[in-house]
């Protein structure tokens, strides 16, 4: 295959071309209420062809994989491009580093996992779910696992072939008293194998904590809204850095406006604060997001977006690259082969710092410990409201209560601008769910705990998880 994709990329007339086979297995199992809802094994591959010719880009894909179908495949996104370039102002181009090897590491391949293995894990995972309290009136468990082959090639001679599996676990808990109805849900994805996957704990651990932390929510009260001295969870952390700050400053959404734009070197944080989005395997556990090259065969690395409270870079693929006069920084990725590679973050994370949560939490006479990442919202003006499963009260620098229903907002910038103490631990957080920006992508966020102010909500109905900029 990759041959016959380098010379196909070789015998075109065109600026830039980029050629991606990618076989992708899907599989599932899932459980609710002790019944199998989902037992499934399915496969897609193909083609995407991408070209920029005459100042416009074409792409077009295909599942038939011979060689006279990818030439017509070719052929089509050239045609495409033509056109397209035809209607443009100013001709579309792309950064592009030295002909030939780029540095490349390709992940290694974990073990295949069995299928009925995990069918019987998610079966029994369930039933430890509520078989843990008789308070718990459901349980919903599932694994999945992305199996993705692929080869990429492109007109700078690059061409670049691996595997990577990318499993996830989720366990949700129901817990029930009065007509009182409170949920916990406990996730975790990977990339990587089973051993990567529970390595924080097994999937019985999962179980008991998901239950537990759900009775416990029954009897806590609501707590006092407005503005509030807040510990944020790394999980809480990763949400904020991905959703309300990693968006602002994609390449795309930039040149659309968004509030990231025409601040770099400016001060936009703490200078406690240090993010970065990395494609790279850092702080432990393989992170979803890891990736040895991104679809335009650019490897990866780390990019500093906040470096001492200064903004220092966008995320970028090729052409946006050029545009603003720097060099790529491996962010451009597709999620199936008839997907057209976007800028998209990879794994978005806050860098330790030197305070242990121990005295951040000793430092608060009133606030709270948030944790448990819930859905919410950003816009491109870094506006957010996030969802939080579980809120401990802080007094005297002493915790307390459990509360609940709780949800945060603010300006994502102004949150940072505040922060005045960063742990000297680190987790991911989000690494089972996806990014949805026009198509789906497996993203992965964290950090450490993390003090700083933001305004605190009491009772507020089940915020959806959606991204108001993808």
């Amino acid at each position: 295959m990759q041959d016959l994709l380098t010379t196909l990329a070789r015998s075109a007339a065109a600026d830039w071309i980029d050629i991606r086979y990618h076989r992708r297995q899907v599989r599932t199992a899932a459980v609710r209420k002790g019944q199998l809802t989902a037992a499934s094994s399915n496969v897609v591959s193909g083609v995407g062809i991408r070209v920029l010719a005459g100042g416009g880009w074409g792409f077009a894909a295909s599942a038939d994989l011979s060689a006279a179908a990818l030439r017509r495949t070719l052929d089509k996104a050239v045609r495409a491009a033509r056109a397209l370039g035809a209607g443009r102002k100013s001709p579309a181009r792309v950064a592009t580093e030295a002909r030939g090897p780029v540095p490349f590491n390709p992940p290694p391949v974990p073990p295949r996992t069995d299928f009925e293995q995990m069918l019987q894990q998610v079966l029994a995972t369930e039933a430890r779910v509520r078989a843990a309290s008789s308070r718990i009136s459901s349980g919903m468990v599932s694994w999945s696992e992305l199996d993705d082959e692929r080869v990429l090639v492109n007109s700078a001679g690059q061409a670049f072939a691996f595997r990577e599996v990318r499993p996830e676990f989720r366990v949700q808990a129901v817990a029930e008293n009065a007509g009182e109805m409170q949920t916990s849900s406990n996730n975790v994805g990977v990339r990587g194998g089973l051993a990567e996957l529970f390595a924080g704990g097994d999937a019985e651990s999962l179980a008991e904590m998901s239950a537990r932390q759900a009775v416990d929510l029954l009897s806590a009260p609501y707590p006092e809204g407005g503005k509030a001295t807040v510990i944020l969870h790394p999980g809480v952390v990763g949400l904020l850095a991905h959703e309300a700050i990693g968006h602002t400053v994609e390449a795309d959404f930039v040149l659309a406006g968004s509030i990231a734009a025409g601040k770099l070197g400016r001060t936009v944080a703490s200078p406690l604060v240090n993010l970065v989005d990395s494609g790279l395997e850092e702080y432990g556990r393989a992170p979803a997001g890891a990736l040895p090259v991104d679809d335009e065969g650019v490897a990866a690395g780390r990019t500093d977006v906040i470096r001492d409270g200064v903004l220092v870079g966008y995320l970028h693929n090729r052409e946006s690259a050029a545009l603003f006069g720097v060099a790529p920084t491996g962010n451009a990725r597709a999620f199936e082969y008839d997907d057209e590679p976007l800028i998209r973050m990879r794994n978005t994370f806050i860098e330790p710092g030197v305070t242990p949560l121990s005295e951040m939490i000793a430092g608060v006479k009133q606030g709270y410990l948030l944790e448990g990442p819930g859905g919410g919202q950003a816009d491109a003006n870094a506006e957010f409201v996030f969802g939080v499963q579980r809120a401990w009260e802080i007094k005297d620098g002493k915790l307390g209560k459990l509360h609940r229903g709780v949800t945060i907002s603010g300006q994502a910038f102004d949150v940072l601008g505040s922060v005045d103490a960063v742990g000297t631990d680190f987790s991911w957080g989000i690494g089972a769910g996806y990014c949805g920006k026009k198509q789906r992508c497996k993203v992965d966020a964290g950090g450490p705990h993390l003090r700083c102010t933001v305004t605190l909500g009491g009772a507020q109905k089940e915020i959806q998880s959606t991204n108001a900029m993808g």
